[in-house]
C-alpha cells in the first residue's frame, strides 16, 4: 500500500500554513503582505507585482511603482479594500505602504493568530492520519495485506506525522519569535 498520497496532502497543508504566515507582518514591511491582492488591468485581475515594481526602500516602508500611471488610482483602491490594514500614500508617481511600529498588545494578538493557525494546521495533518489509518485498516480486513504489513504501514504513518507536527511546531515558534520583537 503507497501512503505518498498522504504524505503529499500533509506537505500541502504545512506549506498552505506557510503562506498563511507570509501575509501576516510583524512590524517590518514584507512584500508578500500584496501577493493575494489583485488590481484590474485592462478587464483582467493582475497581481501587483504583475502590473508595478515593488520595493522596501526602507524596514517599515513598502513602495510601489506602476510601469502605467493610469494604474495608480486602480492599486490604490486595491489597496484599500484588502484587509492588511496599510493607508497608501500616493505622490502621483509612487505609492508608498509605511507599516507602523506594532503595539504591544497587536503583538500578543499577532502571536495567538500564528498559534491558532498552527494549531489547525496540526488539526489537519491529524486528520489525514486517521484517513491513512482507516485506509491500512480496510486493506488489512479486505485481506489484501497482512496485519504485520498492516502496522508496518501504520508506524509509517505515524513517523510523517510526528515529522510535520515537528515542522509545524519549528515554524509557529519562528514566526512567533518574529512577532514579538520589536
Amino acid at each position: 500500500m503507497d501512503i505518498s498520497s498522504y504524505e503529499e496532502k500533509m506537505k500541502k497543508s504545512l506549506a498552505n500554513m506557510r503562506e498563511d504566515y507570509v501575509s501576516i507582518r510583524a512590524g517590518r514591511a514584507n512584500p508578500h503582505v500584496l501577493d493575494k491582492i489583485e488590481v484590474d488591468y485592462y478587464g483582467t485581475p493582475t497581481p501587483i507585482q504583475g502590473v508595478a515594481n515593488v520595493s522596501v526602500p526602507e524596514a517599515r516602508m513598502i513602495q510601489i511603482q506602476p510601469w502605467d500611471a493610469s494604474l495608480m488610482k486602480e492599486i490604490e483602491k486595491a489597496i484599500i479594500a484588502s484587509d492588511i490594514g496599510l493607508t497608501p500614500a500616493n505622490d502621483g508617481k509612487v505609492i508608498r505602504l509605511v507599516f507602523p511600529e506594532l503595539t504591544e498588545d497587536r503583538r500578543k494578538e499577532l502571536a495567538k493568530d500564528v498559534k491558532k493557525k498552527g494549531e489547525d494546521t496540526k488539526v489537519a495533518i491529524r486528520n489525514i492520519r486517521r484517513d491513512a489509518n482507516d485506509a491500512v485498516k480496510k486493506a488489512s480486513k479486505a485481506n489484501e495485506i497482512s496485519e504485520d504489513e498492516g502496522k508496518d504501514i501504520e508506524a509509517d504513518i505515524q513517523k510523517l506525522t510526528d515529522k510535520y507536527i515537528k515542522e509545524i511546531d519549528d515554524a509557529i515558534e519562528a514566526k512567533t519569535e518574529e512577532v514579538m520583537t520589536v
